[in-house]
């Protein structure tokens, strides 16, 4: 059986660790590079970065940031925030990530995943996919573009699968409704998104317990959990959560 890994998250802006409640209330986290250390020493399988404000200001992604924290990691690193061409992407595997992950960027030009996928691999490429149901069934819930600001129309069952398609490695999946709230991913969305396609889907948005974890690889069907304030704020790190899957029957890696 595969195990199920644990990522996590840097949300990025001005140089400086954030973390917010549904994309909003941002607050100081620390210091990107440093949190990055720390997490991995902790026993998370992934880290991820995303510049949060990079595509709402126009701007390219902090290449200085992704190399300060690359050079602290001896786990898989994927970026986002700021990628807008097969170029851009070049420039942040250059600055020491394994993976980019796009957004924004992907639903304006989707022919951007096929020239990154050929470029570089399916392995390379993450879409990420902020959605927002407030309430309506799964199989309707719609896609945000440029931080959770802007609606695009898009369902995000529809565009999960165009993304594989196009050559999308995995699904990076936030639920804008949980964002930050710690009461649990959106399972049921997260199981939409995972049945519609073949390649991996990351849940995140919502963690708070380590239930919250089981729950999403039960009944969300993910293949990988990501989560933020949980980590940040001392709630819990990577190696306590991993010991509590595996008491509950959750394939992990265990941290040495």
């Amino acid at each position: 059986m595969l195990t199920k890994r644990i990522i996590a998250c840097l949300d990025v802006r001005d140089g400086r660790v954030v973390k917010g409640v549904q994309f909003e209330d941002i607050i100081d986290a620390g210091d990107p590079a440093a949190l990055a250390a720390r997490h991995a020493a902790a026993g998370a399988d992934e880290i991820v970065l995303l510049d949060i404000t990079a595509t709402h200001e126009g701007r390219g992604t902090l290449l200085d940031t992704v190399r300060r924290t690359a050079a602290k990691l001896f786990v898989p690193f994927a970026v986002g925030g700021g990628i807008r061409s097969s170029d851009d992407a070049t420039a942040v595997f250059d600055a020491g990530a394994d993976k980019v992950s796009i957004n924004s960027a992907a639903l304006s030009d989707p022919m951007l995943i096929d020239q990154i996928g050929r470029r570089f691999g399916a392995q390379a490429v993450v879409v990420a996919i902020d959605a927002r149901r407030a309430g309506n069934a799964a199989d309707a819930a719609e896609v945000f573009v440029s931080g959770g600001r802007k609606a695009t129309g898009r369902k995000a069952v529809e565009w999960a699968r165009e993304a594989e398609q196009r050559g999308a490695g995995e699904i990076l999946l936030t639920s804008m409704d949980s964002d930050g709230m710690r009461t649990g991913f959106d399972c049921e969305l997260t199981a939409a998104i995972s049945q519609a396609v073949q390649i991996p889907v990351i849940a995140s948005g919502g963690a708070g317990t380590a239930q919250h974890f089981v729950d999403v690889f039960a009944q969300g069907r993910a293949d990988a959990a990501l989560a933020a304030s949980i980590f940040h704020f001392g709630v819990a790190d990577a190696r306590a959560l991993k010991q509590e899957l595996a008491r509950a029957g959750v394939p992990v890696r265990l941290p040495c």
